[in-house]
């Protein structure tokens, strides 16, 4: 079968899909997979055909995180950033699904890869890495407050579900006339209708972060676990990173993966304070925001290192919350303390935090030395670091790969 996956984001939206496509290769499926042309090296060299998708996404980093946590400003960002690209990712996806008997999309493409899907007559499903188009009573849309109120929760599902595919409505159309392209008819999936076979999604978290909501409209929605390579112990650090491990005691890694952000110093400052105060030694992953000083005996600044090769050697990690560093850091079985930037971080962060796994998340614009120092000392209790450890055994032994292959084949045959 030739499958096509239409991703886009930041690592953290494009990461899972890897180990997917290969998953999928390793049972005789031919996999393309479309995403921003700087993950060109990151797909290619797993041996997966590769199309790149337009956009700056260091640019549209910066743009989201600037909106904060209104829903609304992400929504108008994301969508003004698809009408300046988006004659190039119609002309993008149409080449990586030409040969397609089946797409799988995520959020950024629910519309369009939809529509393309029923334009060819060939099957779709969605892959969801934080809970979008899943209306539940038992928490809110991912960019809004807990309303303990399981109308309103659900309510806020559907109210989100409207905006997202009336914006894209609005901007299919702006980006149609922008290039002088013909009409064309959206399709828009997840339209509950009893009527219509509903697009089966998948949820790509584990269920120990997250389960199965039983309150779901249909049952092709499915939490398979996160979608990871086996844990890696053939990686080689560098010299330094080697050196700085076995020097001490076990660090506190630091990321904030794809984050932009204009308090950058602001925020590297109050890291390395808190550290002295707690007397914890660090390393710092840097970003596109972060801030370079010079590494010293406490303190070590390097570019990237494997998650799952690095993390189990740590004693916590700090992170902004994305998907992928929030699955990373619960599967190491380490407290994780959540920073949030914007989108669905605070979400993932206050489930960090509802299972037990970490402390109450600090949101990037409340963020202080006493915070996070108090913080830090939550996240060393023996309650939180035992919660971690059970949370990270339970999901290493599952296979979210594996079940996602399983549901993708029984859909199309």
């Amino acid at each position: 079968m030739n499958i096509t996956i239409l991703t886009y984001g930041s690592r953290g939206d494009v990461q899972p899909f890897v180990p997917l496509s290969v998953g999928l290769m390793n049972r005789g499926h031919n996999v393309t997979l479309a995403a921003p042309a700087r993950f060109k090296n990151l797909v290619e060299e797993n041996k997966i055909i590769f199309v790149p998708l337009a956009g700056d996404i260091e640019d549209l980093s910066r743009k989201l995180n600037d909106s904060g946590y209104n829903f609304i400003k992400q929504m108008n960002e994301l969508r003004n950033h698809a009408i300046e690209i988006g004659a190039d990712i119609f002309r993008q996806t149409e080449i990586a699904s030409q040969n397609a008997d089946l797409i799988i999309h995520t959020f950024a493409h629910a519309v369009g890869a939809h529509t393309l899907a029923r334009e060819k007559n060939i099957p779709d499903i969605h892959i969801q890495t934080f809970p979008m188009f899943t209306p539940t009573g038992d928490y809110p849309n991912i960019t809004m407050p807990n309303f303990r109120n399981r109308f309103l929760n659900r309510l806020s599902h559907m109210v989100s579900k409207k905006l997202f595919f009336l914006s894209a409505q609005i901007g299919f159309e702006q980006v149609r006339r922008k290039a002088k392209l013909p009409k064309r008819k959206l399709f828009i999936p997840f339209d509950e209708n009893p009527l219509h076979f509903q697009t089966p999604i998948l949820c790509a978290w584990s269920p120990s972060i997250l389960p199965a909501s039983t309150d779901w409209s249909y049952p092709q929605i499915h939490v398979t676990g996160y979608y990871f390579f086996p844990l890696n112990d053939s990686y080689s650090p560098s010299p330094e990173l080697d050196s700085f491990l076995k020097a001490g005691k076990p660090p506190i890694c630091i990321s904030f993966g794809s984050m932009v952000n204009k308090d950058a110093k602001r925020i590297d400052e109050i890291v390395r304070e808190s550290l002295r105060q707690t007397n914890n030694r660090g390393i710092i992953l840097s970003g596109w925001g972060s801030v370079q000083h010079e590494s010293t005996n406490d303190l070590l600044y390097i570019e990237s290192a494997p998650h799952d090769w690095l993390l189990p050697k740590c004693r916590m990690i700090i992170h902004h919350g994305g998907a992928g560093t929030t699955s990373a850091g619960l599967r190491a079985g380490i407290p994780n303390i959540v920073v949030p930037f914007t989108a669905d971080q605070p979400f993932w962060g206050g489930r960090v935090y509802a299972v037990g796994a970490g402390p109450k998340p600090i949101l990037v614009k409340h963020l202080s030395v006493e915070r996070l120092v108090n913080a830090i000392v939550q996240a060393e209790s023996d309650v939180i670091r035992r919660r971690a450890q059970v949370i990270g055994q339970d999901m290493r032994g599952e296979d979210g790969v594996e079940n996602a292959i399983r549901l993708i084949e029984s859909y199309v045959n």
